[in-house]
């Protein structure tokens, strides 16, 4: 289902909550500002969309393809975005905590000084992601892929990367105190045991 921008804007406006938008195609819509608070978008085509500051708290965006999106500054706490395509999306300063981003593929992506507190990011492909000054306290990054991952001064306190792939990863300033590395992968190739 595709839906022209004046459509959009009268659903969105229309005060139904929350939003079924599963399987629609909102790809370069602009949905800026938008209250998308516990929408369905199940398997949403969202790519290349405007999401900057929209608030999509407890969305449900299993599986939604999200790659170039910019949702800087959205608000994404408890959503669930698991097996999502989040491939050179813009998350900067982005709130998600509690979110679940397990299975998704967020390689590139921007989520510089996001809240990323407990979230769910296991078994996700973060090939080459900025996580830099992120905060990733008590985040789930078990058997993540994190090659080539820029977490400069990220918040990594009480995290879990137990299986991860750090290699070629930048961990400059980054705080680990209290994380769990067993069997992780180091920047310089080594295996924590």
């Amino acid at each position: 289902m595709h839906f022209s921008p004046e459509e959009l804007d009268r659903l969105i406006n229309s005060g139904q909550h929350p939003l079924w938008l599963t399987n629609t195609d909102l790809s370069g819509a602009n949905l800026a500002g938008a209250d998308l608070a516990e929408a369905r978008l199940l398997r949403a085509n969202l790519s290349g969309a405007n999401l900057g500051g929209a608030n999509l708290s407890g969305a449900e965006l299993t599986y939604a393809t999200l790659t170039g999106a910019d949702l800087s500054q959205a608000n994404l706490s408890g959503a669930n975005l698991s097996g999502a395509n989040l491939d050179g999306a813009n998350l900067g300063e982005a709130n998600l905590p509690g979110a679940d981003l397990s299975r998704a593929t967020l390689a590139r992506a921007n989520l510089s000084q996001a809240n990323l507190s407990q979230v769910n990011f296991s078994e996700s492909n973060l090939i080459g992601v900025n996580l830099s000054e992120a905060n990733l306290n008590k985040a789930n990054l078990s058997e993540a892929n994190l090659t080539e991952a820029n977490l400069a001064g990220a918040d990594l306190s009480s995290a879990t990367l137990r299986e991860s792939n750090l290699s070629r990863a930048n961990l400059d300033q980054a705080n680990l105190v209290g994380a769990d590395m067993e069997f992780a992968i180091m920047p310089d190739g080594s295996v924590v045991n």
